[in-house]
């Protein structure tokens, strides 16, 4: 019996097309389109509902939450949901899903990285191909699942890698779960770390600091005197900073203002091992919080969705401590 799938578009390159001068613009096309399209008959029962057509970059945290609340309820009528997102910003947003819905049925973002009328269009062939994994009875309770170029990652460890080819998405160091072949969906693998936060708000008062040889403190100061309830920096290699970053940390711990260190490297874990001024032994001594494997992205996503939460620094602290000690 052929699965029922909501198909939720929010706009992004896959529902674009270049027009003249203006270059690759928003259009409407493409959700007519999919209302009639042969493809998806065999696949599943599939409806589209219009929901956004944006471009991925004007995509706020505030978009996202809302987004991710639709899904939880328009999936009780369904067996699954597909989102069509621009690939700017999609791995927030599934990310951001996947910390806060309360569904264990499948629900799959897919994207496009060339604009409906290009040579060799990517859009309608990931879209069959989430609709087929969103079907798929192995991808109940998986959390939310991103399906690009024929390949199935997870939300938390998917990132976008490449500006402008059609294999932009990898997960990198780990691969993907699973790939979406011709005659079937395969599962490789099954992601053995998942986390929910289950909130009725965001608090988005979280900043992302990248540091670069030379970095001062004006940007840390700055969040300080902005209100920020926490700042993620991504620091060097391991969770280093320069020394002297030091007493400006300091003072935004002083006012109970949450650190987190993550790495700006595309692999590999933070850890508490150089004891340096500025090292991350000295910056974990200080109070700051190693954020493990986790990109700054979905560090401040994660601290957005704790602080709407619970509201209260130390209670953060420790589940976002202990949430990553699991990793």
């Amino acid at each position: 019996m052929k699965k029922n799938i909501l198909l939720i578009m929010t706009g992004g390159t896959i529902s674009m097309r270049k027009m003249g001068n203006l270059g690759v613009v928003p259009s409407s096309e493409l959700a007519e389109f999919l209302k009639q399209f042969p493809q998806l008959e065999g696949v599943a029962n599939v409806e589209v509902m219009d929901y956004l057509n944006i471009p991925s970059p004007y995509m706020s945290p505030e978009m996202m939450f809302s987004l991710a609340k639709l899904i939880d309820t328009k999936i009780l009528a369904y067996d699954g949901v597909v989102v069509t997102h621009g690939t700017d910003t999609l791995e927030e947003s599934a990310f951001l899903a996947d910390l806060v819905l309360t569904t264990r049925k499948p629900v799959v973002f897919t994207a496009a990285m060339r604009s409906g009328g290009d040579l060799g269009l990517d859009g309608p062939r990931n879209i069959i191909g989430s609709v087929r994994v969103a079907s798929h009875p192995e991808s109940f309770d998986k959390g939310v699942l991103v399906v690009m170029n024929d390949e199935i990652h997870t939300a938390r460890d998917v990132v976008k890698s490449d500006t402008g080819k059609v294999d932009a998405f990898t997960s990198p160091g780990l691969g993907p779960l699973g790939i979406v072949d011709p005659d079937i969906v395969v599962y490789h693998r099954n992601s053995l770390y998942r986390e929910n936060v289950w909130t009725e708000a965001l608090d988005t008062r979280v900043d992302l600091i990248k540091a670069v040889s030379g970095i001062d403190g004006k940007y840390i100061d700055c969040s300080i005197d902005h209100d920020a309830r926490a700042i993620v920096i991504e620091a060097f290699g391991r969770g280093n900073l320069p020394k002297d970053l030091i007493p400006h940390i300091k003072k935004a711990l002083s006012r109970d203002i949450v650190i987190v260190i993550a790495s700006r490297t595309h692999t590999g874990r933070v850890l508490p091992e150089y004891g340096y001024e500025g090292g991350g032994k000295n910056l974990s001594d200080m109070g700051a919080i190693l954020a493990g494997d986790l990109k700054g992205i979905k560090v401040r996503l994660k601290l957005m969705a704790l602080f709407g939460k619970y509201n209260d620094p130390v209670l953060v602290k420790r589940f976002f401590s202990q949430s990553q000690n699991q990793v």
